[in-house]
């Protein structure tokens, strides 16, 4: 749904750059971040303002780092991402928020290279392990675990709609040659974007100052080393207790993972608590969605709840009392336990589905409006980066000013050449593989630069990109022009679903991968040597993320297959695809009536709440203003159980940081990296497991779970 990043992660707290808003914002907006290295065991924190602007100071006592790029760099940060990328994929088909590996990589990374360094001959990967090393290690782990939201969106749809063959694996080929054409777009676009959004607009990006600020405590102060070591113990036990929860209680989820309260109740004799099952109020032990909402915060978490309260407690019910839509008996042993979660017409999921879209789309695209001077600015920034290239006479002038050596910036050339490879390979894939016409797919290609420019301000301003609205209103562009083509109705819908992609996949990468370069920016880093560790990390999202896929979807072939009543994995993502791709190319709008009134209502509330708070609302409230994204996805989401935990998690976070302060900046976003990533890997481990027959579904107990069958 939408790439999610802590928004005051880790060692930080920030407020916007001054220079990225209009004069009437400057006058309530300050630049600091307070800076605290150390925790609450021995160490003394220390509060400094300090503009997230400049790079910070060298350390007058570290070795001069002559080699940033080096092979035990980029391998380790592959194999980090690797990880991240099974989690993405789990993740992404579980709630459509995925998550990058800036954290996981910065720490895991120095815990795996440091001690190396140390230890091991140089001919072995022995030498100097420095931040900015680290920086090339973190962006390549950031580029491995980028790509899985193509195959927890489109991909499935496509599948789902019959578009593709009957299995992922007998397409895994075209699944890779695809995934190709989406891996190197992002790149290129962030080089000659990086000066107009880290040098010019001076934009945070959070997470890339985080990582920064993570990768800095790691390396330079008199506490460096049991910063180090504190924070990379907590990050191991956190994973390693996710994987064996995710693991363990596969073979007991009724009584280790998913807790059936209001079953519970019926079975006691309170009789009506088995609607509020019915319709999804399940709690969950999910590490990896209490962590999310460690990271994400209250404001997009309870709005996740608030939004899920109101599909799945209110409107929900309300439609079905009406009459409007209507559920089936799940269980006839046990009076009114229905299942309410199919996508047949009305069922209260598909009613609930056009409004969630409809509230994304409005409330990402009213973000890109209020912001419309700075995208303006970036595209005239862009272009005037080729204008210079090719001007004659020499007359266009570069009012900003890099400081970072000629040699280490990425020459035109290399981001010229990867962009244009790309974009031939992209049309032949196309052209030879899908039979799209190359005008498309060049028009595609444009979009992608265009939408990429909303990734990376997104990213920037709010710390979440939103891809899966990026890639819908594609696919509104698109749907309109396979109308003019006369296309017929199934290839119209391929198409509109891999054109969407497309543009999800450059944008996606894009906002990732320039986050990295603002993590560059602080440390001082090479821009070159991380721009060739994320096209090595790229190449390995391409295989992992095509791979990971078919693994999940041998394991768990409801992810495909809409005959499936009930699904471990709700796929949110996949259902706004498909709905879009479906409404676009049916000659009918499949939309029921009221479904489409009460979307265009709460799109247009969306759209007041996002320009308020650009108006209206002074700066040091937004975080009291709803978070329409969010509010979306609880809409679409037909399980209620992650709003839950992500709530539960973002307020042990905002507790945990009132109360214990130094405590919580030492460990917190750790602990949520560790269960993130640890869960993701648990899944993989489960796949596996179900593919050879040993999992929980023919071992395990169904005990706790509804009328006595499994519930894992």
């Amino acid at each position: 749904m939408a790439t999610a990043v802590s928004q005051d992660q880790d060692q930080i707290t920030y407020r916007q750059s001054i220079s990225s808003h209009s004069e009437k914002e400057k006058n309530a907006i300050t630049t600091d971040i307070t800076s605290v290295s150390g925790g609450s065991e021995g160490l003394e924190p220390h509060v400094q303002f300090i503009n997230t602007n400049d790079p910070f100071p060298e350390d007058p006592d570290a070795p001069v780092e002559d080699q940033q790029l080096t092979v035990r760099a980029v391998l380790v940060g592959c194999m980090l991402g690797s990880i991240i990328a099974a989690s993405n994929i789990y993740l992404g088909l579980k709630t459509g928020w995925t998550f990058g590996a800036s954290l996981f990589g910065s720490i895991l990374g120095f815990a795996i290279l440091k001690p190396l360094s140390r230890s091991a001959p140089t001919f072995l990967g022995g030498g100097y392990f420095g931040p900015k090393e680290n920086n090339v290690c973190q962006s390549a782990a950031t580029a491995a675990g980028s790509l899985g939201l193509l195959f927890t969106s489109g991909f499935p749809a496509a599948y789902q709609l019959g578009l593709l063959s009957v299995h992922p694996k007998d397409d895994i080929g075209r699944l890779i040659t695809f995934t190709i054409c989406c891996a190197f777009f992002g790149l290129s676009f962030t080089q000659p974007l990086r000066k107009f959004y880290i040098l010019k607009l001076k934009l945070v990006f959070p997470s890339g100052v985080a990582a920064a600020y993570t990768i800095r405590s790691l390396h330079v102060g008199k506490n460096a080393e049991v910063t180090a070591r504190k924070k990379t113990k907590m990050l191991i036990y956190t994973f390693t207790f996710a994987i064996l929860l995710r693991v363990v209680s596969e073979y007991a989820p009724g009584l280790l993972w998913d807790w059936h309260i209001f079953y519970a109740l019926n079975r006691i004799g309170w009789t009506s608590a088995i609607a509020a099952e019915s319709w999804g109020w399940i709690w969950e032990w999910t590490p990896a969605f209490i962590g999310a909402g460690m990271l994400t915060g209250i404001n997009a978490s309870y709005s996740f709840l608030g939004g899920s309260f109101l599909a799945w407690a209110i409107l929900g019910p309300i439609i079905v009392a009406k009459g409007i839509a209507f559920g089936t008996a799940e269980d006839p042993s046990i009076p009114g336990y229905m299942n309410y979660m199919g996508m047949w017409q009305p069922s209260p999921r598909y009613w609930l589905l056009w409004p969630g879209t409809l509230m994304l789309l409005c409330a990402s695209f009213a973000e890109v409006a209020c912001n419309w001077r700075s995208l303006y600015a970036a595209m005239r920034s862009a272009c005037g980066v080729l204008l210079q290239r090719f001007s004659k006479d020499g007359n266009v002038v570069d009012d900003v000013v890099d400081t970072v050596p000629e040699h280490e910036r990425v020459p035109f050339w290399a981001w010229g050449s990867v962009l244009v490879l790309s974009t031939i390979l992209t049309c032949v894939i196309m052209g030879v593989q899908f039979g799209q016409n190359v005008g498309v797919t060049l028009l595609a290609v444009v979009f992608s630069f265009l939408f990429s420019f909303i990734g990376c301000e997104s990213s920037g301003r709010t710390n979440i990109n939103p891809v899966t609205s990026i890639g819908n209103a594609s696919q509104l562009i698109f749907g309109g022009l396979a109308r003019g083509q006369n296309y017929s109705l199934k290839r119209g819908e391929l198409l509109n679903l891999l054109s969407g992609m497309l543009t999800l996949g450059a944008s996606e990468q894009a906002g990732d991968m320039i986050g990295d370069l603002k993590t560059t920016h602080l440390l001082r880093a090479s821009p070159k040597a991380v721009f060739v560790a994320q096209l090595c990390g790229a190449v390995v999202s391409i295989f992992m993320s095509a791979g990971l896929y078919v693994v999940f979807s041998t394991a768990y072939p409801c992810i495909n297959d809409l005959s499936y009543t009930t699904c471990a994995f709700p796929a949110p993502d996949v259902q706004s695809w498909r709905a879009v791709a479906v409404a676009v190319s049916s000659s009918t709008l499949p939309i029921p009536p009221s479904s489409g009134y009460a979307a265009i209502a709460l799109g247009l509330v969306a759209v007041i709440s996002v320009v308020a708070k650009y108006t209206v609302v002074p700066p040091k409230y937004h975080d009291f203003i709803p978070n329409f994204n969010a509010i979306g996805i609880g809409f679409i989401m037909n399980v209620c159980t992650y709003p839950l935990a992500m709530f539960f998690g973002s307020t042990i976070a905002f507790f945990w940081r009132r109360m214990f302060f130094n405590n919580y900046q030492m460990y917190c976003f750790v602990v949520a990296a560790g269960f993130i990533a640890g869960e993701g890997l648990g899944g993989i481990v489960n796949a596996i497991f179900t593919i050879s027959g040993v999992s929980g579904a023919t071992y395990g107990t169904s005990v706790g779970c509804p009328g006595g069958v499994y519930c894992g």
